[in-house]
């Protein structure tokens, strides 16, 4: 077997013990959507691409012709990406966007690798200051993102690709949940 589909098929296997967090996170992101709150999504890089496709599958539609639902990839407005990190840095691009748009209740994505980068951790320091409900998806645990948030699914896989392809599929599974939950 190709080394990458071998680590790729192993950390697909990790995460099987995770099926019940993804369902139950689905289960609450339904009722917060279905109950007009909003879904909140960053990352950089392939997390912010990750980022964008959730809140795409939720905002058009996965398999389902349905209502569309309140998601923001906060890494998708260019004007007020680059004016919050000319003006504030780029360690707060996410963050501020948090506290303009997040309210209590709302749902948080956070989904970083690495688990470390700054500017999302602000963004999860945020959110639960304005009472969101923060879930993070990282690389390996333990690692700052995983603990700051309210809960987390970490991926227990060294190279970034991998991880970045499982939570392609965790993505997937939560938007199936949703889906269900919403018919």
């Amino acid at each position: 077997m190709h080394d990458h589909l071998s680590q790729l098929t192993k950390a697909l296997l990790a995460i099987d013990t995770e099926i019940p967090k993804i369902c139950a996170w689905g289960d609450k992101l339904a009722s917060v959507l279905k109950a007009g709150g909003r879904l909140l999504a960053c990352g950089n890089g392939g997390s912010a691409a990750e980022a964008q496709h959730l809140t795409a599958e939720l905002v058009g539609r996965f398999r389902n012709d349905r209502q569309p639902y309140a998601a923001l990839p906060l890494h998708a407005d260019s004007s007020t990406f680059t004016a919050i990190a000319n003006d504030y840095g780029a360690d707060a691009v996410f963050s501020r966007q948090v506290r303009g748009h997040g309210r209590p209740g709302d749902v948080l994505v956070c989904l970083s690798t690495s688990g470390a980068s700054e500017n999302v951790l602000a963004a999860a320091r945020t959110g639960r200051e304005v009472g969101m409900l923060t879930w993070a998806l990282t690389g390996p645990a333990p690692n700052p993102l995983a603990t700051l948030c309210d809960e987390a699914l970490a991926v227990p896989a060294e190279d970034t690709c991998t991880v970045q392809e499982v939570h392609l599929v965790v993505i997937h599974m939560l938007c199936e949940v949703v889906e269900k939950e919403c018919a």
